[in-house]
Formats: C-alpha cells, sequence, structure tokens
C-alpha cells in the first residue's frame, strides 16, 4: 500500500508536471511557430538544440545545468545576487530541468501542427485585412489545436516520468524535491518491493493510457517523436 510520503511524492510530480507544461506551452509556441515559418539558416541549428534531450543522457543535462546554476555558474552568480539563492535541490530548479528537458516533446508536435496548417489559410486571411499577430490567433492557432492537445499531453507524460535530470538537479529531498521516479527508486534501493510496484504499476497504467488516446484520437500525434 502506499504511505503519506507516496502520497506527497505524487502530489509533487503532478504539480511540477503542471507547471512545467503550463510553461512549455507558452516557450514553445513562439519557437515552434519561428521553426516552422522561418526559412533562416539558423532553422536547422535551433531545432537541434531544441532536439537535443532526445538523444542526451539526462545526467549529461543535469551535470550542466549543476554547473550553471551553482555557486560558481553564471545563473547562480546571478540568482545569488538577486537575493533568490541556488536553484538546485528546490523545485524552481526542478522545473527550470523539465522544461530544458521536456522541450522537444512540445515543440515538436507544435511544429507539425504548423507546418501542417500551410500558407493559403494565411494568405486567406492576410487579403481580409487581418495582421500577422491576429491571423496567429484567429487562424493558425485553431487550425492547430490539435497539435497543442497532442503537445500538452505529451509534456505532461514525459515530465510525470522523468528521472535522471530531476535526480541529479533535485535531489531526494521529501516533499520538496522527490518525485515519483525517484521515490520508487528509494522503494527499490530499500527493496520495498510490494511499495515500488504501487507505484511503478501507477506509472505503467498511466503512460499506456496516455499512448492509447493519443494513438486512438491522433494517429499521427507522435510521428515527430519517432
Amino acid at each position: 500500500m502506499i504511505d503519506a510520503a507516496d502520497v506527497a511524492a505524487v502530489w509533487l510530480t503532478l504539480k511540477l508536471a503542471a507547471c512545467v507544461t503550463a510553461l512549455l506551452l507558452a516557450i514553445g509556441t513562439p519557437i515552434a511557430w519561428w521553426l516552422a515559418r522561418t526559412r533562416s539558416r539558423l532553422r536547422h541549428v535551433v531545432g537541434a538544440v531544441v532536439a537535443l534531450p532526445l538523444v542526451l543522457p539526462p545526467t549529461v543535462i543535469g551535470f550542466y545545468l549543476l554547473l550553471l546554476l551553482g555557486p560558481n555558474g553564471a545563473v547562480g552568480q546571478a540568482t545569488q545576487a538577486l537575493g533568490l539563492g541556488l536553484l538546485p535541490f528546490t523545485f524552481p530548479g526542478l522545473v527550470i530541468a523539465s522544461l530544458l528537458y521536456s522541450m522537444p516533446f512540445v515543440v515538436q508536435p507544435l511544429q507539425n501542427a504548423f507546418e501542417a496548417v500551410g500558407d493559403r489559410p494565411l494568405e486567406a486571411a492576410a487579403t481580409l485585412h487581418a495582421s500577422p499577430w491576429d491571423a496567429f490567433w484567429s487562424v493558425a492557432v485553431p487550425l492547430a489545436s490539435p497539435g497543442f492537445l497532442t503537445a500538452a499531453v505529451l509534456g505532461f507524460a514525459h515530465t510525470v516520468g522523468e528521472f535522471g535530470v530531476v535526480l541529479m538537479i533535485g535531489g531526494n529531498i521529501p516533499e520538496k524535491t522527490r518525485v515519483v521516479s525517484v521515490q520508487i527508486y528509494d522503494h527499490v534501493e530499500a527493496l520495498e518491493y510490494a511499495q515500488a510496484h504501487w507505484l511503478a504499476g501507477g506509472m505503467l497504467a498511466f503512460a499506456f493510457l496516455v499512448l492509447l488516446a493519443l494513438y486512438t484520437f491522433n494517429p499521427h500525434a507522435v510521428k515527430g517523436q519517432r
């Protein structure tokens, strides 16, 4: 059976995933729009940077984030100068790490959705004297709404399942940085297999239902992740 520590880990994980998903949609939308529309030579460079978490080990990302956010890193020195303290081993630090690690799972579906919109709807809006801003919100976003749903679901689910990067940045502080994946690791390390089964089985069911829903309602939703 799950105990209070398990419940706290589940709640913290859901809180983290919700925050990260909302921020990723806000940050990833302009990036995806630019990648879908630009003809700049930097398009492939930016696309490769966004996709790096798909191929890099989470510990590599976590290691460099620790250096960057630590007391001798540029960001760490800036946060200390502003009186914010250090971000590693805090919830905001978890959010930053998760933003970077889950970025491609939000940007790529959005980019695919914007590319599928094409030029004709936007050109039609321009003939009706719609500004680029108006055309984006009244034409591109509604037509790309399935991509937004896919991006939100994948971003949320991927954040829920993170382990390496959150362990590197957040450590293992109960009710502060200990998420479900780390809690499962703790149970296994303590040979508490029954408790680990409850949490691991729940995550397995969650992941299966997410993918089943995506494949059922949008068969092409995850083509950008293959």
